[in-house]
């Protein structure tokens, strides 16, 4: 059983600050050998991404918004012409507004939930088929996804939709690329004091519930779930495709 990621290309989407778990991902890939590439968004994020990037020796930080094709393609063209191959993708990316994380589900807009699926769930299939063609000889696509996309948390809302989607869209891609030896999962991490989590209205009574029910009785360490995705990016998981991993200290098994 090997954890060792020597030789193989990595590329991490989303990557907002240090305390996010694509940065923990990023972190114990390089640790465990990859070559490593991390996406920015924009040039507005330009300069806080690089310098946290730039923190890992060796790193590579390119500019990608995944709402536009043509920047998938860039950044591809990028990979390939730097790396000359990939081995795997990481998927850290979800977006709604904070108009949407408020009040009833029922007021969602339009206009909200074809964002928040196109950011948060299309992104991931247009990530993974401009990918395939660098992984020849295999290669691991791992997502991020949360409790919230099969239980009602309260102010989730529109992102509960979307995480359910992501879940099934790793199914189908995980159909779609086993041939071609790609595996694809998700690991659905328990509450985190992340950027993103900090949208979502009351976080505090989230993190204390979970805390309370938890089999482990405590919260999730952000570096625990780095830890899964490393396990997911190596030949220690060869066998695990289409598959949600919970990192979650056993909240997803509790009924009340």
């Amino acid at each position: 059983m090997s954890f060792s990621l020597e030789g193989r290309v990595a590329v991490v989407f989303g990557v907002a600050n240090k305390r996010s778990i694509a940065w923990s991902i990023a972190q114990g890939l390089h640790e465990a050998g990859a070559k490593l590439a991390i996406t920015y968004q924009n040039e507005r994020l330009e300069q806080e991404a690089k310098d946290l990037i730039l923190s890992l020796p060796g790193a590579e930080p390119l500019m990608c918004d995944v709402s536009r094709e043509e920047d998938i393609e860039r950044t591809f063209s990028q990979l390939k012409q730097r790396f000359g191959k990939l081995d795997i993708l990481v998927h850290s990316i979800a977006y709604a507004s904070g108009e949407e994380l408020r009040g009833e589900f029922l007021n969602t807009s339009r206009e909200g939930f074809r964002l928040t699926l196109d950011v948060s769930v299309y992104s991931l299939i247009a990530l993974s088929r401009a990918a395939a063609p660098l992984m020849e000889a295999g290669g691991s696509i791992i997502t991020m996804t949360y409790y919230g996309a099969e239980r009602v948390v309260p102010h989730y809302n529109v992102m509960g939709v979307a995480k359910a989607a992501l879940e099934c869209t790793v199914r189908y891609l995980a159909n779609d690329l086993g041939a071609r030896k790609i595996r694809v999962n998700a690991i659905s991490a328990g509450p985190i004091k992340t950027l993103a989590a900090r949208g979502i209205s009351g976080l505090g009574e989230m993190l204390k519930s979970h805390a309370e029910r938890a089999p482990l009785k405590r919260n999730v360490d952000v570096n625990e779930v780095g830890k899964t995705g490393v396990f997911l990016a190596a030949d220690a998981s060869s066998g695990v495709t289409g598959e949600v991993i919970y990192v979650d200290c056993g909240y997803n098994i509790m009924g009340f």
